[in-house]
Parts: C-alpha cells; structure tokens; sequence
C-alpha cells in the first residue's frame, strides 16, 4: 500500500501528470517578470560579485563558500548521466530546452536565496542558518508547513538522496575495478563522517577547494574534447536548434520529446525551486551586506550548472556520432561517447569525474538537514550527535543496498519539498520584489549598497540582531 501511495504522488508529481514541470516552469516566468528580467540585465553584475565573495566573518560563512556548497549538491550525476538521459530520450534538441529552463530557473533561484538571507536566524553557536522552513515560518507564519517542508528534507536530503550518492560511488567502482561494494562503503562513510563532523564550516572548506577543481578539469576535458572535433561543431549546433523546434523529419513528436526530456533534467540538475540551495545561501556573510548580493551569488549556480557542465557533457556526447534511444543510456553514453574521444581512459576519467561529484553532493546533503534541526528544537549536541549517527548509517548502507524504493521515497520528499518551497514563494512575492527593488535602486544610483530591515516593507517578522 505504501509503495502503490508513493507511486501515485509520483505520478503525479513526476511522471505522466508532470505537475512539477509546469509549477517550476511558470515560477521561472514568473520571477522573471517581476523582476524585469535581472538575470539578462544584471549578467555582468552577477559575474562581478565574484571578486568579493571570499570575505568572511564569525557569523557566516563567505559568499564564495556558499556557492560551492550549493554547487557541491547540484553538481552529481544529473550532469553526467541526467544528460545523457535527456538526449537519449529527447535527442539532441532536449539541450536547447534544457538552456531555456536554466535560464528562467535563475530567476527561481535568484528568489529563495533572497528570502533564505532576509529571514536567517543565528543558532546555538551564533552562525547564521535559514531556508525554506525559516522564511515559510517567519515570513507567512504558517508553522505546520514550515514542519512539512522541514521533514521531506530530512526525509530526502539527510537520509535517502546521500544513501543513493554512496551508490552510485560504490557501484562505479565496482563495475569499473570491482572494488566490493563494502570495502568502498565503509571508506566513503569514513571520509564523509571525518568532514562533517566538523560543521558548515569544515563542509564549505571541502566544497571550496573541491568543487572549482573538479569543474574546471570537467570544462577543459570538454574543451579538449571539441578542439579534436572542431570541424563537427556547426553542425552540432544546426541539430540543436533544429530538433529544439521539430524541425526534422521526426516532427512534433519529436518536439514534444525534447521539450518534456530536456526542461526534466534541466531541473533536476540545477534544483532551482526545489528549495535546497536557499540553506547554503543563508549561511553566508554577504558582501555587500544585503539579501541581494547572495540572491545574485546562487543565480551563477544555477547558470555554472546547467549552462556550463551539462553543456559540457552534452557536447563530449553530441560530438561522438550516433546516439542510441531509450532511457536505460545513461551514464553509459557519456562513458561511450568519453571513449570514443580520448580512448580507454575515457572510462577512468567519467568513473573518477562521477565519484567525486557523488561524494561532494553526500556531504553538502548533510548541511542542508543540519540548517533544519533548529525547527525541531534539535539544534544542540544531542540533536547533532543523532542526526550525524543517523546520516553515516544510512551512507554505509546506501553504499551496499538495492534502491528502487528508496528512490521512489526520495523522488516524492523532494517533489513534495519543490511544492511547498514554490507555493511559498509565491506568496512572499511582495518581499522579493520589494528587498530587490532596494539593491537595485541603491546599485543603480552608486549609493553604498547595505540593507535594513526598515529600507523595504517585509512580510512576516524578521529575527533581532540580523540586519539592524
């Protein structure tokens, strides 16, 4: 019974019905609008944040350390073989609508990393923590739904999504150096359990120096790669556009394949509206010291995932030839196409790339379920000890187990959590606009750019001691 419930909200949530796909959608179109379109008019501003985002203080982390935090949970196998699904399923064109969605879901994220840094609180040791629980209590003050969306992330997040991460590791490395499952178990738990034991700080420390290395080796393999085969790129990108639009003998079947394929992974990739990036974005000291900063700083993410690494990986796949249908391809095709290109080490070098973007989403996973302990009055040694006891367990036996309920579970805790964090967003619409319209109109006139939570009418209340 519980699995045929389960099912049902998938469905509906992610399969035939599709209601996600449509909610996220018409949330990107929709901040897009009232936000005048910043993340075409602000592209460079955006970019420019970047130069002071290593700045830190005692009470959060930098912005920069943020951003690789988010990135460490967005980046993993939706860039690898979510990619690949997407072509396979939806051809060449599902790339298009896959830099469509990304676009408009920089709107989306630009959003609830906003609101995560105007209803921050400070815990127990005097660090900002904030999210989708704390801007839903605060701002709509509608705690049961604060509770709701807190206990799909723990579901989703904390247990179920770093269970399934350990996974993929251990299977990789099995297939490819059969390395048993146990012995790669126990040494990820390890590693993970040596890392978070230490908090935010130590996890946006990893995140840090990991995730910028990890990515710029991935976008020069790529580059590489379509160097060697620069004669083929026009014609990549003519199939491109013209299976974006049916305009192959395919025809509108086609489209509607790529559309639906290439808008799915786009999201599942980037999680923009899902609410899981606002946790990291509420974590950080901005520079300069307002919402909007950290808004503009999680927007890059979304853009740094979609648009670059899964075009990477679109690219090494589209430049190797054929591509065989059917979504079973996966991380299979970009293993292929990888070989195809440079040879046997093709399959080290995707087996390795998989691992430690695996691993990174492991470990961001727990900061975002520890940002959510202060919501079940948790927030101290008891409550962490647990929590982190909990997390390693389910990593150890994720990293040996047979997952297809547990994915099932974690599909509907994060299509459930994008449901709540979306609807909340809608309703602190008048905030966003309001806290945006200050940063721009202080942007615009050259005036020192700092917030107050007099400067702007804000729904809801905001914590003492945060942005007097």
């Amino acid at each position: 019974m519980i699995n045929d419930i389960i099912g049902a909200i998938n469905n509906v949530l992610w399969g035939e019905y599709s209601a996600l796909v449509y909610m996220l959608v018409v949330a990107g179109l929709w901040f897009t609008i009232r936000l005048v379109g910043l993340q075409f008019r602000h592209f460079r501003h955006m970019f420019g944040l970047i130069r002071n985002s290593t700045s830190s203080d005692s009470q959060g982390i930098s912005s920069f350390q943020a951003l690789c935090t988010s990135l460490s949970a967005r980046v993993g196998t939706g860039n690898l073989a979510g990619v690949a699904m997407a072509i396979s399923v939806g051809g060449a064109g599902a790339v298009f609508w896959m830099w469509v969605i990304a676009l408009l879901g920089m709107a989306t994220g630009f959003a609830e990393s906003l609101l995560a840094q105007v209803y921050k609180v400070k815990d127990s040791h005097k660090e900002f923590r904030g999210g989708p629980a704390y801007y839903i209590e605060q701002g709509l003050g509608l705690r049961w739904l604060a509770v709701l969306f807190s206990i799909c992330l723990f579901l989703g997040y904390g247990l179920f999504f770093s269970a399934m991460q350990a996974n993929t590791i251990t299977d990789a490395l099995n297939n490819a150096y059969e390395v048993p499952t146990l012995y790669s178990g126990v040494v990820i738990t390890i590693l993970a359990g040596a890392i978070v034991i230490g908090g935010l700080r130590a996890i946006a420390r990893f995140a840090e120096l990991v995730v910028p290395i990890m990515g710029v080796v991935y976008i020069l393999t790529a580059v590489g790669v379509t160097l060697m085969n620069v004669e083929l790129v026009p014609a990549m990108l003519a199939n491109i556009i013209s299976s974006a639009f049916g305009l192959q003998e395919a025809g509108a079947g086609a489209l509607g394949a790529a559309i639906k394929a290439g808008i799915q992974r786009g999201l599942y990739s980037n999680e923009a509206g899902s609410g899981s990036a606002p946790h990291a974005a509420a974590s950080a000291s901005p520079n300069p010291n307002h919402p909007a900063t950290q808004g503009y700083i999680q927007m890059l993410g979304v853009f740094f995932d979609t648009i670059i690494l899964c075009t990477c990986t679109a690219v090494i796949i589209l430049l190797a030839g054929d591509i065989p249908s059917g979504e079973m391809t996966g991380i299979r095709l970009t293993q292929d196409a990888m070989t195809q290109h440079i040879g046997s080490y093709g399959l080290h070098f995707v087996s390795a790339a998989i691992t430690v973007f695996a691993f990174t989403s492991v470990v961001a996973n727990y900061a975002y379920a520890q940002s959510n302990l202060r919501v079940f009055k948790m927030d101290n040694k008891a409550g962490n000890a647990a929590y982190t006891c909990a997390y390693l367990a389910m990593v150890l036996w994720g990293s040996g187990a047979t997952l297809a309920e547990v994915w099932a579970a974690a599909d509907m805790a994060l299509g459930l959590m994008t449901v709540v964090n979306v609807t909340a967003l809608a309703l602190l619409t008048p905030t966003i606009v309001a806290v945006s319209r200050d940063y721009f109109s202080k942007h615009e006139a050259g005036r020192e750019i700092s917030f107050r939570k007099s400067d702007c009418t804000i729904q809801g209340r905001v914590e003492d001691g945060i942005w007097e």
